[in-house]
């Protein structure tokens, strides 16, 4: 057991746990529950917006399976991964202003309840719950599967223990304290990422001998490990391209993220938003990767890459500094379960249970249930944590797909298209769903389709579905 290691851990989830208690009075005093407890009652200023975007979106995948990627792929998968910089800018400027606007006119707390005013069909927000829930279980699971995989690395514990202290840690924080808790703390969990980032990067470059050093010693080892095509040179162009649909612009599509785009108070907050996230976005990306490929010639052979990053911090620095340093993935991990946790709590309790099955639902018992629809959930994605894959990275990005190929036209043709309508979005999100789940077999037997990734052809696919069907059945919607 690391003791300096775990302390600083330990000290920065106590801190957490303090901010959900202040929270969770805040909740108690609100107005509306199901506003505060799902979007903070849509007062966040830039800061707090741009660091929740960026620990939301920064996961395990971000954190853990992304280095791990790299570690085992090379620089190819750095390029890669860099495609996600611009993430944050276009989701808030393409969603921006538009999107808070009609989202408070609409009074809509989620991304479900937007696509139902907007469309006026229970088929529209039936199909958005179950998207989130199915896809969003797989995100969960890759995220609990990297607390898990950090809790082992630190204290010896078996993976299964770890899985289940980090289960616990989790759901009390988030049944406790709601959106507000997950805003507050994200804004400290961005902070410690960014500067967590900076010290690893610091420490492996030194232990690996100097950046000519560390690039030699990957040359001899495989002279693809430093080229874009990786170490089997798989990783074409065209596949890399299309990463820029995966963690570019479809990323408007993610209801976790979207969210954010209808929670910030000002036009003025989301300004800064919009160069804080930019920045920091790409700052943390291009070097946690950097450190998943600098690590292989410090740690040669380590059998679980998605392990790279605990160990390495445990290689390079003082204990009390890299208990610190990994505070920024078990930060990152945290910030997004919390969300996600949040998301599909909020779709089965907000929008079936108090759209459909009980109206004239109280206060106290949405908030009951809510409660408690996150803890059963938090319970079923730890069993089906249990048995972790490869790669927790390509886990994530399954759940990415879904939900893009599912909610990019309904949402940003139902913000600027008036002639969008409703059969235009059931179409969309059943071609989306069903093209991607069939191109995800058809992919996992046979290899890529065109050379492309997964969501590719589905986002097309959906775009033309929309446009066909909502022209087929005219019929005009007004959204200002």
């Amino acid at each position: 057991m690391n003791w300096d290691v775990l302390v600083p851990l330990v000290l920065f989830l106590v801190i957490i746990f303090l901010i959900g208690i202040w929270s969770n009075k805040k909740l108690s005093q609100s107005k509306s529950f199901l506003a505060d407890y799902f979007v903070g009652s849509r007062e966040l200023g830039g800061l707090v917006l741009a660091m929740t975007m960026v620990a939301t979106y920064g996961s395990a995948s971000s954190f853990l399976g992304g280095p791990g990627a790299a570690y085992s792929i090379g620089l190819g998968w750095v390029l890669l991964a860099m495609t996600q910089v611009a993430t944050g800018y276009f989701v808030l400027l393409i969603l921006g202003k538009k999107f808070a606007i009609v989202t408070r006119r609409y009074k809509a707390v989620t991304l479900t309840d937007f696509l139902k005013e907007r469309y006026q069909s229970s088929t529209v927000v039936i199909l958005a719950a179950f998207s989130i829930i199915i896809f969003l279980f797989s995100a969960m699971a890759a995220q609990w599967i990297g607390g898990a995989y950090l809790i082992e690395s630190i204290t010896g514990l078996s993976y299964t223990s770890a899985l289940f202290i980090f289960a616990i840690a989790v759901l009390v924080y988030v049944v406790i304290g709601g959106f507000r808790a997950v805003s507050v703390t994200d804004t400290l969990q961005g902070i410690v990422m960014f500067f967590g980032t900076l010290l690893l990067l610091i420490g492996v470059i030194i232990a690996g001998g100097g950046l000519d050093q560390i690039f030699t010693d990957l040359t001899n080892e495989n002279p693809n490990l430093v080229t874009p095509y990786g170490n089997d040179g798989n990783l074409s162009a065209l596949y890399v391209s299309s990463f820029w649909i995966l963690v570019g612009v479809g990323v408007i599509g993610l209801p976790q993220v979207a969210v954010r785009a209808m929670s910030y108070r000002d036009s003025r907050s989301m300004h800064r938003a919009l160069i804080i996230g930019t920045i920091v976005v790409g700052f943390i990306m291009l070097n946690m990767h950097l450190i998943g490929v600098f690590a292989r010639p410090v740690l040669p052979g380590i059998e679980v890459a998605d392990q790279v990053i605990p160990l390495i911090a445990l290689e390079v620095l003082p204990g009390w500094l890299a208990g610190l340093v990994l505070a920024a993935p078990l930060a990152a991990i945290m910030s997004t379960v919390d969300s996600l946790l949040l998301l599909v709590s909020s779709s089965v309790v907000k929008d079936v249970y108090v759209n459909y099955i009980k109206p004239e639902a109280t206060r106290k018992n949405v908030q009951n249930v809510s409660f408690s629809v996150t803890a059963i959930i938090g319970i079923i994605v730890f069993l089906l944590a249990i048995e972790p894959p490869e790669f927790i990275i390509f886990l994530n990005l399954f759940a990415f797909g879904g939900l893009e190929a599912a909610f990019i036209w309904p949402v940003v043709l139902g913000l600027y298209w008036q002639d969008g309508n409703k059969y235009g979005a059931i179409a969309s999100m059943i071609t989306g769903i069903g093209s991607y789940i069939g191109i995800h077999f058809y992919n996992e037997a046979y290899g890529n389709l065109l050379g492309v990734h997964t969501v590719t052809l589905p986002v097309f696919l959906s775009l033309f579905a929309f446009v066909l069907f909502s022209m087929a059945f005219r019929k005009k919607s007004q959204v200002a």
